[in-house]
């Protein structure tokens, strides 16, 4: 007789093990038991396993005690026989030597009288998932699909979808599939039924994209007999198993009207169901087979409606979003519809804010002449809300009912009402809608002018509450007595202000306050001008260039483009295309409709972002064009540490500080007109650009700036830069180049434009890239899609063995490049940047 184990005091704690020494200890103690026939042994067994399994679960390695482990497995202790499956469960795929230690035991447990044991042996079997353990599992997977207990024939209906998986011919060959289907047909156990329909399922569409016949299986599986004994048999299936079937009913397809009201009536009491997802498979199943019937398919709808509703109000509030967005979709196809029961969407004081959002998103889809007054006297109930992300989402709700419906008195007066309000972010979003009002109801301006007239833009913090005032105070300066005035003192306040949305509404508006008030307005215009002319920001900088230049073309044009006639915006574009939708709506009780994108926008790799990559540049293939330096494009893997980051990225068009050099080519309009783009002796009805470049004379530059005070003619030039030539052949391997790139420190982060005809030559990338190497700036690597192209450059300093480094993501949709630059030589990194986007901008144009 084997001795006892050490007492229990002596004993590590389960929940404070000891690393090795308990290791050493557990092995030691299931030596000693192995084969042990003590009274309590079976249960010194089960707290020795009861260690090994706790250890596991702390991440300590307890592969060591394998070997120990199986020749304890012999026992007729259920749980003591689950704790050694899951524990060769968990180290047979890592240690596949050690798995061929437990073939044996498996096998033998197989074979064992206790259907339970069987059951769990097979399961275990399976899950070692070892390909060269493959053939021990043929024979006893065809066993247990005869076994006479159902529990044994549910794991093996499961084990023959998981050997497919290890090995797809062996489970072929040993003609697993067909006894699959028969059991299917003929099993008594609702359970078996369901596993062998998952198993097959699985198995066939697999299969399918290989063999013609499992194609032909695919289809005999949604086939009248099939899914009708299915239907007939589902309120036998556990819940998991009725949305199997459900799903399997959602894709066939009736010869005629008759089928379709069987399969309804047969599922009508599947509206009643407790669980969630019954409920919704049996509504996709109803939509789907009336699509074709559009009085029926309508009559769905307001029978669906009530099974809804009650599980929104019933279940926690995961299942309540989860309903809420499969009712989003409906209400957005069939807004009527739900018109009558837009108090079951009025928000709870407990419900999350997810929840909340949701719902007001639905009061706005199904707002009415009807229903409207209840709707938005809710909705400013929330406008005061504690959460604020809420009591915005609550006033854009009232906007967006305000754009859809025709009598809209009350809703902006309940608008205007929001502007009293003490709080910044009511008054920022309430400008916002007032703006948007403004473009659809011009009719409404003196009302609203009147009230928004009085509102201080130093309370105003937020930006996009800002530009919208901004808009209004130039679109109707003629209706608003400060205007001018406002315009100009925010003007004065241009270095202060650090969004360039502000920055540019506040160069339109000047503008449009020019024209309409020329004398009171003439200063701030030239104040405003030359601020945006010396912007850092590309963008603000590129429209004053534009607005000058234009004035100096011809003032009458200008104002012909700037403040044209307008017109009433009469529908505002919509964030998803009606496409889209119904591809949702294809994809009905999957989770395409909580993210509200289809399932190929979230699953299939293509479209997990812009660019994949492989994990490091180590990976290029240099072939033939490696004697250019030329490398192609390759996918990276996207990695937090690696130098290759997608296209989603922060742009850091807020950051003006790092833009500095982006716009310091153009310092006064005398710089501007010396490169006599426009053409001042044009006529007004030509093109503003003329290519051909004729000069203008002094004496016109002088009287535009004189007039708009500008000044600037009389500012010294700027000091020359410090030249920068760079190594005609530079050398750099993609192993250099990500460990550089890895250490250096980001030396600017910039945004520039590339000419149209850039954009249109990146059609082909290569062109680019030979376009750099002309400028002695090599691409390392590249890749991408239209309309984004991500590059990879270097580029060395003559003379010395400093490099410069670029990412430059390009977006041809846009015309734009996002640069971040890294450089050995920190003082150099501005003049390159300068030389690289100079050689950029000239890209496409020779």
């Amino acid at each position: 007789m084997a001795p006892t184990v050490p007492s229990a005091a002596k004993s590590a704690s389960p929940s404070q093990p000891s690393g090795k020494s308990e290791v050493a200890d557990l092995k030691q103690q299931l030596r000693q038991l192995a084969g042990s026939r003590a009274p309590d042994a079976d249960d010194q067994r089960r707290d020795v396993f009861k260690r090994v399994i706790s250890c596991m679960t702390a991440g300590i390695d307890v592969s060591a005690a394998f070997g120990e482990m199986v020749l304890c497995s012999a026992t007729s202790d259920v749980v003591t026989k689950k704790m050694c499956y899951l524990y060769v469960g968990a180290h047979a795929r890592a240690h596949p030597d050690l798995a061929l230690l437990t073939i044996n035991f498996l096998q033998r447990d197989c074979r064992d009288q206790d259907p339970t044991i069987r059951g769990l042996a097979l399961r275990s079997l399976c899950s070692l998932r070892v390909p060269n353990l493959v053939e021990y599992l043929v024979t006893p997977l065809a066993t247990g699909l005869k076994d006479p207990s159902s529990y044994v024939r549910m794991i093996a209906a499961v084990g023959a979808a998981k050997l497919y998986h290890i090995s797809a011919t062996a489970c072929i060959d040993a003609d697993l599939p067909a006894s699959l289907k028969a059991l299917m047909l003929s099993d008594p156990d609702a359970q078996v039924v369901a596993n062998c329909l998952h198993a097959l399922q699985e198995i066939w569409s697999q299969e399918a994209a290989n063999s013609e016949a499992a194609a032909r299986e695919i289809e005999t599986l949604y086939s009248k007999p099939v899914v009708f004994y299915l239907l007939n048999k589902i309120k036998e299936f556990s819940e998991w198993a009725q949305c199997l079937v459900l799903e399997l009913a959602s894709k066939f397809l009736p010869s005629d009207n008759n089928e379709i009201f069987d399969i309804m009536n047969l599922l009508e009491d599947r509206l009643q169901h407790a669980n969630g997802a019954v409920v919704l498979s049996t509504i996709k199943v109803f939509l789907h087979l009336t699509m074709s019937m559009t009085d029926v398919h309508q009559q769905v709808y307001e029978r669906i409606k009530a099974p809804l509703l009650t599980l929104v109000g019933a279940g926690s509030p995961e299942q309540s979003y989860s309903v809420l967005c499969h009712l989003h979709l409906l209400v957005m196809r069939a807004p009527m519809l739900f018109s009558s029961d837009y108090k079951s969407f009025y928000c709870q004081y407990s419900d999350p804010s997810y929840v909340k959002k949701l719902k007001l998103e639905m009061l706005t889809a199904i707002a009415n002449e009807s229903n409207t007054y209840e709707i938005v006297t809710e909705l400013c109930e929330y406008a005061g809300n504690v959460d604020v992300p809420i009591a915005r989402e609550s006033i854009r709700a009232v906007g967006k009912i305000a754009l859809q419906q025709y009598d809209v008195n009350a809703i902006v007066d309940r608008l205007l009402q929001f502007l009293e309000m003490d709080k910044d972010y009511v008054t920022a979003e309430t400008l916002v809608l007032v703006k948007d009002l403004l473009r659809k109801y011009p009719q409404w301006s003196h009302d609203c002018i009147a009230v928004v007239g009085n509102i201080s833009s130093k309370n105003i913090q937020e930006p996009k509450g800002k530009a919208a005032l901004i808009w209004m105070l130039g679109e109707y300066s003629q209706d608003m007595h400060d205007a001018p005035y406002v315009l100009e003192s925010l003007v004065e306040n241009w270095d202060e202000e650090h969004s360039p949305e502000v920055r540019l509404h506040l160069l339109t508006a000047v503008m449009k306050c020019f024209f309409k008030r020329p004398p009171e307005t003439q200063k701030a215009l030239g104040a405003t001008l030359a601020a945006g002319l010396s912007d850092t920001h590309q963008d603000v900088h590129d429209r004053a260039l534009f607005y000058y230049r234009l004035l100096q073309y011809d003032p009458a044009v200008a104002e012909r483009v700037v403040n044209p006639p307008k017109q009433a915006v009469s529908v505002f574009a919509d964030t998803q295309s009606s496409e889209m939708k119904d591809r949702i709506f294809d994809e009905f009780n999957s989770l395409s409709v909580v993210y509200q994108k289809p399932s190929y926008m979230f699953t299939d790799k293509e479209h997990r972002g812009p660019f994949e990559y492989s994990e490091d540049l180590t990976n290029l293939a240099v072939g033939a064009e490696a004697q250019e330096n030329v490398i192609s494009a390759q996918r990276y893997q996207e990695n937090d540490n690696d130098l290759l980051l997608s296209t989603s990225d922060k742009e850091d068009n807020g950051t003006r500080a790092s833009n500095g050099s982006a716009a310091s080519t153009y310092n006064a309009p005398s710089d501007l007109i010396g490169s006599s783009l426009i053409s001042s002796q044009a006529p007004a009805e030509t093109s503003l650009i003329n290519t051909s470049g004729p000069t203008y004379s002094s004496q016109s530059n002088f009287s535009l700036d004189d007039l708009l005070g500008l000044g600037l003619n009389e500012s010294p030039a700027p000091p020359p830069q410090p030249t920068l030539t760079l190594n005609s052949k530079p050398v750099l391997d993609p192993g250099t180049f990500q460990k550089k790139w890895g250490q250096l420190a980001l030396a600017l982060t910039q945004e520039c434009s590339l000419s149209p005809q850039g954009a249109a030559s990146l059609m082909n990338p290569q062109s680019l890239i030979r376009h750099m190497q002309s400028n002695y700036i090599q691409c390392i690597a590249s890749g991408g899609q239209p309309p984004n192209y991500k590059f990879f450059f270097y580029a060395q300093k003559d003379g010395a063995t400093a490099f410069f480094l670029v990412e430059c993501i390009v977006n041809t949709a846009s015309a734009k490049a996002q640069l971040k630059i890294k450089a050995d030589d920190g003082t150099a990194a501005e003049a390159f940047s300068t030389l690289f986007q100079s050689a950029l901008s000239k890209f496409g144009l020779s």
